[in-house]
């Protein structure tokens, strides 16, 4: 049976040499980088505009915007018309599972703080790590990597047994977007964004019934309205490319492992945009991740996941 892995997902607008060597120009740590920086600034801002537009309202406004970018581009119409029946289960699949995990990261946002939720949704890249993991030096990375992260986070069991079902179950999607994404990835650079794209137009048609309500008024508020494209832009089109480019050239264990940089680009943004100064405690937390994803080694090629 074809692994859908590499059954062939690129569109024409995509699939060429120029986006090859866009992705290959840098190594893909810095990708990685790129996305951990927007995946914090988009939800911080988000938060934001909560009171006005409902949490499932800006939800909407994420992956619609999302969706409309990536349209012109991909083409997903194209790429679900050539693709053959197991890869479009397999975009099918990831779509959903953008469009849920997206609407259940907010509803956890609006019940809980955003270090509990970012630590709910850490624990479980650590199993994704773990499969990948094939040497002592690797699981010592990741040991380090998890004693800084829990110096970082402050990590306590919550009063809201609704605010903790949506943390959980956007911290279990998020480890299937990260399985999904990894095989859509791996059709190459230019195929992988396609596929992306045609997710995302998935996603879209999983939450237009669900928050469109409560997007409106952002339609008769330019300033509302162009804010929302705003965190849009920065939180899914923006992170979900740089994920790709990464995902391309890294082993899911690798990708795993340095998600536990996330609780830093987290720390550091509290710093700029909230002028939270991180603590002693935070400092040495931080100076631990850093040091398990240098510790950490890569699988050659012939053990990426």
């Amino acid at each position: 049976m074809k692994d859908p892995a590499q059954a062939p997902v690129a569109s024409p607008a995509l699939a060429g040499p120029a986006l090859a060597n866009l992705a290959s120009a840098l190594p893909p740590h810095v990708w990685f980088g790129v996305s951990a920086v927007f995946h914090y600034l988009g939800p911080a801002f988000a938060v934001l505009l909560f009171p006005h537009v409902g949490v499932l309202g800006m939800a909407w406004l994420r992956i619609a915007t999302a969706a409309l970018v990536f349209a012109p581009l991909t083409r997903p119409w194209t790429v679900f018309a050539r693709a053959d029946r197991s890869t479009r289960l397999m975009l099918l699949a990831f779509g959903i599972c953008l469009g849920v995990m997206n609407c259940s990261f907010y509803l956890a946002l609006d019940r809980l703080p955003i270090s509990l939720v970012a630590a709910i949704e850490f624990v479980g890249t650590i199993g994704v790590a773990l499969v990948g993991l094939r040497s002592p030096r690797n699981l010592a990375a990741l040991a380090v990597a998890v004693t800084g992260t829990l110096l970082l986070i402050d990590v306590k069991w919550s009063s809201d047994p609704v605010g903790l079902f949506w943390a959980f179950l956007n911290g279990a999607l998020f480890v299937l977007y990260i399985v999904l994404g990894h095989r859509i990835a791996r059709a190459g650079a230019g195929g992988g964004i396609a596929g992306l794209g045609a997710a995302m137009s998935v996603a879209f048609l999983i939450v237009l019934p669900i928050g469109l309500a409560d997007a409106l008024p952002a339609f008769s508020a330019p300033v509302l309205l162009i804010a929302a494209i705003g965190v849009g832009i920065c939180s899914s089109v923006i992170p979900y490319i740089c994920d790709q480019l990464a995902m391309s050239r890294l082993p899911r264990s690798s990708f795993a492992l340095m998600l536990s940089l996330l609780p830093v680009t987290a720390t550091l943004i509290g710093v700029v945009v909230l002028r939270q100064i991180p603590s002693l405690t935070d400092c040495l937390g931080i100076a631990l991740v850093v040091a398990g994803v240098a510790f950490h080694r890569s699988a050659g090629p012939e053990q990426i996941d």
